[in-house]
């Protein structure tokens, strides 16, 4: 029997190469085709880094002995061109393993929700999971985040590719390559947030619609239970407009906007269904029930003043089940049925739009109100604690936005009231929530609370649930204190009580980890979820936590199922919420078989930790130990964060200044307005993303090599390995993290190590990554990093072949501009344009 990674080999990297030296031959006329110089490129690249060569003697010696070049324009030439080939083998090994992936997960690492319900051999056991599945919801939340740039031309490209290599249609493969390689990958300027959110919708229209009704129909089959019926197990969350913190193009007329494309798209896939069925019931009585509901969606799916509500859908849908039962033989009753679930998943909203808003701009926003109402002067520190929460939770005001000039206050407020809008549009659940990015005290949430009171909204029936975003080490600490407090005010608790007794907390991994380094700010999520789920009991409240994961382990990422799945039984676990952001989501959830995989997988941490999450308790002594190894690890991080070279480094070393000049996303890459450059200000994209160029991926894993060596001088080595095989929550840290250094290659950057300013600094980071390998084989008995994901491993290791050439084009370029030459302006151009290929080649890179 093959092994998985045989079976890679020839489902994946046979197949890439066979179509890739069909690609590198096409025909262009503009000059020499540089598809045959690429190959070449690839082992001249990776012979001179191992040899310590620097990018600049690479391409040098390059463009001397094997292209001969001397003008500095056809170089510059050359080097676009490469960009563009590697962008493009890219999008060819993303066609190819999609095509590969319903084959490669028959054997899957995990279990299936099938494998799983094969697996429970007792009855008290399916007891639990009806249990379970009757209350328990997967949401997953697509982001904007400025890392996802695939336009619909190109993932209708990657989709039909696929379809062509999982049938081996070689002259169809090659027209579909020269179309590829004729058409452009990047925007032509920064795309708007609608334009950011008609990208995503392309997902929701020709995946996730299909996939989610597929799903539930099959999840009905399979779990025994003639009366299942949960409409909320796969949700879908929308930030692409609705998002506005730190992206000040987000306007309330964006939101409308996107809310009325949310509802318009979805009435595109219920008429594309209603035509499926009118195919196949063709009876007397149907037809003109069908025909009316045709006719009714379709004036809603072009005209945004036309509102179908989701009951008009409904009901002709359940009177032609009812017709089909008692008069034509239950033909074609499945459909019906299936179609009927499509519209309760989905009402009319497609997906819930989240808005969220930094806590720094509520204060600006406040501060303007309470000088217009007569309540301070000049800053809100002119009130007291307990004066300033009586104001915000008694005080009756009527805000009229159009009464203060800044534009700020009046978009806030307008967004605030127009809420109601988009729910009498696209029912309540289709915006329903409000974020509050960097909470770090009460006010951050009676803000808010305020706000919604001022513009319109009973205290009593705010049908918005106020969501907190603990997001630092900071407001970690203080959330239960934060939550306590709020809890103990009546008026705030009566609105929890409106919300089910439901208080939703989103915690931010992305800058927790930038903040507090991996280990430090994982087991800090971990404690949290569990204080606040002890406190939410106490108060007879059920949290729900929404997580802000990014895509790579340096941003709360990696394995989402191993994550979950390893979670603490004092973890309450009602729901599982996570952002899926940038290329995450084309990778991981753009096509049918792998978001169905991915969603499966969700649900089958859930229901393995319903049954089996009490062995995943952690005992004290581990505890002590997780808690030793999180502030050496800190210690490490800290020092590195304080180092008079790492600002500079970033800005001037990596590709940091050049996030903000791709036409990536819609988003500023910083947040505030100050020339200087602070960590604070910093993005979490752009951080990690920085690093991620560079193939250094600190964020990933520094300060772990260094808390896990000096507690083996402490402790010995036993101690470290049992807590890796007994505690799961460590394993799966450990194992993220291995991730992040086998997509690290410090070869690319070698020729710092003895560069006058950065050297020693290049030195550190080198030595805590070697640290940190030898840590974590050392802990594991791995004798390779990801022993445990040979598939996963193979993958990285071809796309970073693939994308070698591009990053030492990007290095060569920084040196060049680092130098001033003449040309500066195209190299930094170059760089720029590089920065494209490599974050899909690493689909979580940032």
């Amino acid at each position: 029997m093959r092994s998985r990674t045989e079976d890679y080999q020839r489902q994946v990297k046979k197949k890439f190469f066979l179509y890739n030296s069909l690609f590198l031959n096409l025909p262009y006329a503009r000059s020499e085709n540089v598809g045959k110089f690429i190959p070449l490129l690839v082992e001249v690249c990776k012979h001179g880094l191992e040899n310590g060569k620097s990018p600049t003697e690479i391409m040098d010696a390059f463009f001397d002995n094997q292209l001969f070049y001397k003008s500095e324009q056809d170089k510059i030439a050359f080097m676009f061109r490469v960009i563009q080939y590697v962008e493009r083998q890219i999008v060819l090994f993303d066609s190819v393993e999609d095509a590969a992936f319903p084959e490669l997960h028959q054997a899957r690492d995990v279990l299936s929700i099938e494998d799983f319900f094969q697996s429970v051999d007792n009855e008290r056991h399916w007891d639990k999971i009806r249990s379970k599945l009757s209350k328990f919801s997967a949401r997953p939340v697509f982001t904007a985040h400025p890392t996802q740039f695939y336009s619909p031309v190109i993932l209708d490209i990657i989709k039909d590719l696929s379809a062509l290599i999982q049938n081996n249609k070689i002259s169809d493969i090659d027209t579909k390559l020269q179309q590829l390689g004729l058409t452009s990958l990047i925007n032509t300027s920064k795309p708007s947030p609608l334009d950011e959110a008609r990208n995503i919708l392309y997902f929701l229209r020709y995946v996730y619609y299909d996939a989610i009704g597929a799903l539930y129909t099959s999840l009905k089959e399979k779990v025994k239970d003639p009366d299942f019926e949960n409409y909320n197990l796969v949700k879908l969350g929308f930030w692409p407009g609705g998002d506005r913190d730190g992206n000040p193009f987000v306007t309330p007329e964006i939101t409308i906007q996107v809310a009325d494309e949310l509802r318009m798209t979805l009435m595109k896939c219920y008429y594309h269904d209603v035509k499926l069925l009118q195919k196949k019931l063709t009876f007397r009585k149907v037809i003109p029930v069908l025909d009316q509901l045709r006719l009714d969606i379709y004036k809603a799916m072009f005209n945004k003043q036309v509102v179908l509500p989701k009951n008009d859908i409904l009901e002709p849908l359940v009177l032609v089940r009812d017709l089909i039962q008692s008069e034509y033989h239950h033909l074609f009753v499945e459909d019906i049925t299936a179609f009927i679930d499509k519209v309760h998943l989905f009402g009319t909203h497609f997906a819930t739009l989240d808005i969220r808003q930094d806590h720094s701009v509520h204060v600006e926003v406040m501060t303007a109100i309470l000088k217009y109402a007569g309540y301070i002067k000049e800053a809100i520190s002119e009130l007291d604690d307990a004066t300033l929460t009586r104001i915000l939770i008694a005080a009756d005001h009527d805000l009229n936005p159009l009464e203060f000039d800044e534009e700020i206050v009046q978009h806030t407020l307008s967004n605030i009231r127009q809420l109601k809008d988009i729910q009498n549009k696209n029912g309540e659940v289709g915006c329903n929530r409000y974020i509050i990015s960097n909470s770090e005290d009460i006010f951050s949430v009676l803000f808010v609370y305020a706000l919604f009171r001022w513009s319109g909204w009973d205290p009593g029936h705010i049908t918005v649930d106020i969501v907190p975003l603990f997001e630092t080490m900071k407001g970690m600490s203080r959330s239960n204190d934060i939550m306590i407090a709020l809890f103990k005010l009546p008026e705030y608790r009566r609105h929890v009580a409106s919300r089910d007794h439901v208080q939703t907390i989103m915690l931010g991994f992305s800058d927790g980890t930038k903040d507090g380094g991996y280990l430090k700010a994982n087991w800090s999520i971990f404690k949290t979820k569990e204080n606040l789920s002890a406190v939410c009991r106490f108060h007879d409240i059920k949290p729900v936590f929404f997580d802000g994961r990014g895509g790579p382990p340096s941003r709360g990422g990696g394995k989402t199922q191993r994550f979950y799945a390893a979670q603490s039984p004092r973890i309450d676990n009602h729901e599982i919420q996570l952002t899926i952001q940038g290329q995450t989501i084309s990778s991981l959830y753009g096509t049918q078989e792998r978001f169905s995989y991915n969603i499966e997988q969700l649900i089958v941490a859930a229901l393995s930790n319903t049954l089996y999450g009490e062995s995943h308790d952690i005992s004290e002594d581990d505890r002590a130990l997780l808690e030793s190894l999180s502030e050496r690890s800190f210690e490490k991080y800290d020092e590195l964060k304080q180092h008079q070279m790492f600002i500079p480094y970033l800005e001037e070393i990596s590709t940091l200044k050049y996030y903000s000049k791709a036409n990536i996303g819609s988003r500023p890459s910083k947040r505030g307005q100050s020339d200087r450059l602070t960590l604070k200000d910093l993005r979490a994209i752009s951080f990690v993303g920085s690093w991620s160029q560079l193939k250094q991926n600190v964020p990933g894993y520094y300060g772990i090599g260094t808390a896990l060596y000096e507690a083996e001088i402490e402790l010995g080595l036993q101690p470290l390995q049992a807590l890796f095989k007994r505690v799961p929550f460590f394993k799966s840290l450990i194992q993220n993290s291995m991730m992040s250094l086998s997509k690290s290659y410090f070869e690319l950057t070698r020729y710092l190590e003895n560069h006058d300013r950065f050297g020693a600094f290049w030195l550190m980071l080198y030595n805590e990554y070697v640290l940190t390998r030898d840590m974590l084989l050392k802990i594991s008995g791995y004798s390779e990093l990801m022993e445990e994901e040979p598939v996963s491993l193979a993958s990285i290791k071809i796309r970073e072949d693939i994308v070698l050439p591009l990053l030492v084009v990007q290095q060569y370029a920084l040196q060049k501009v680092a130098r001033n030459v003449p040309e500066k302006d195209a190299y930094a151009k170059m760089v720029s344009r590089s920065l494209y290929g490599n974050i899909n080649a690493s689909r979580n890179s940032a």
